[in-house]
């Protein structure tokens, strides 16, 4: 029969591991962040749009067909309120 204090123990270093590797991946995520804001800085230095950069980004981690469906929508809408 298992002791419910060495389960506890056990419990405790297991979520002790999980919380310090969430707090580490929370520094990584937020260093990336600063690198990703340094990059897009750089970019617009050297004249780059950063607003479509980001929608570029978008689209090219979009399925080819979901894109020429949403473009296709967009003409018609745009159509149908005179703006094509």
């Amino acid at each position: 029969m298992s002791d419910p204090i060495d389960t506890y123990s056990v419990t405790a270093d297991e979520l002790r591991q999980f919380i310090e590797r969430a707090e580490q991946l929370s520094a990584e995520k937020k260093d990336i962040a600063e690198q990703e804001k340094e990059l897009f800085a750089e970019a617009k230095g050297r004249g780059y749009d950063t607003k479509v950069m980001r929608k570029v980004i978008a689209l090219r981690k979009r399925k080819p067909d979901e894109i020429a469906e949403e473009e296709a929508i967009m003409e018609m809408y745009k159509a149908a309120l005179g703006m094509a």
